[in-house]
């Protein structure tokens, strides 16, 4: 079977496609802007989390969670989540409150590792980004479109340590006429998302397995939010649902080429789904980049 999603939906399509338990049934993979970047929980981080939100459901000591959570209405499990995620918000970390946790369910090991031991050999993949991810999470939010170069850099510290200033110049020299926010913005896509579709993509390549590589970067005319290609910017083409977005800022008023160009992305997908091969796509090699499709 093919296995395949967006997002978190990536993130769980691979889980379902390197596990040992269903890693079997899958052959082919198609993963669209997986948060490659974002390590699974550790189960210390997911007790904690899990604390917090029966605290926030008043759930008392002693009691079985279980039960009592099926026994609450939906809209308060909802409520609680959403107060849960405000809590542990931080500043250009897009990390959800509860995702997979390393060791659990569907994910016995990072996918780095899996992806070493040779998990993914065999299965043909497909797997993309849309060229500027970030901006859907960014563009919006006041406390990091008002970075300075230096609290970009203190934010990168956390993950990059004493590399966070070179790694920051280097974009920056990259976009000389960008503000910090943006220069943040670009990098953190790259971190998050890319860098991780491409290692992936590398490593399967290279072990001769069938993969595809594709970037989306159809941008709205009008823009006013500067989000460019962003994060989900693909699903209304591929899915042909333009019409039921018809004030998305991310989508615009795509022109009859560019639906046209929806058509193209959604039968290449279809034809992969499939058969393992979409339709006029050369396959990816290490490093090629003149491999990598582009759509937009």
């Amino acid at each position: 079977m093919t296995v395949g999603g967006q997002s978190a939906g990536a993130y769980s399509a691979l889980s379902l496609a390197l596990d040992p338990a269903t890693g079997g049934l899958v052959d082919r993979v198609l993963l669209q802007s997986g948060p490659w970047g974002l390590e699974p929980q550790s189960p210390e981080q997911a007790a904690e989390a899990a604390e917090e939100y029966q605290r926030l459901l008043d759930i008392p000591r002693g009691a079985e969670p279980g039960q009592v959570l099926r026994s609450l209405p939906v809209e308060r499990l909802l409520s609680a989540y959403g107060e849960l995620a405000v809590r542990l918000a931080r500043p250009g970390n897009i990390a959800p409150p509860m995702y997979p946790v390393l060791g659990g369910a569907g994910m016995p090991r990072a996918w780095q590792d899996a992806l070493v031991d040779g998990a993914p050999a065999g299965k043909a993949l497909l797997i993309g980004t849309a060229q500027e991810e970030m901006t859907a999470f960014f563009a919006f939010e006041p406390r990091i479109q008002s970075l300075t170069r230096e609290g970009a850099v203190d934010l990168l510290a956390s993950r990059l340590g004493h590399e966070a200033p070179e790694v920051y110049q280097r974009y920056a020299d990259r976009l000389p006429h960008a503000t910090s926010a943006q220069v943040f913005t670009a990098l953190q896509t790259d971190e998050l998302f890319r860098d991780g579709a491409l290692r992936m993509a590398d490593h399967h390549a290279a072990g001769g397995n069938a993969t595809y590589v594709y970037q989306f970067d159809y941008r709205p005319a009008h823009d006013p939010g500067h989000l460019g290609a962003t994060h989900c910017g693909e699903l209304p083409f591929l899915f042909g649902t333009f019409d039921s977005y018809p004030d998305s800022p991310m989508l615009g008023s795509p022109s009859d080429a560019e639906r046209a160009m929806g058509r193209a992305f959604a039968t290449a997908v279809t034809a992969f789904i499939a058969g393992g091969t979409p339709v006029d796509w050369p396959p990816y090699a290490p490093e090629a980049t003149a491999r990598i499709r582009h759509f937009g």
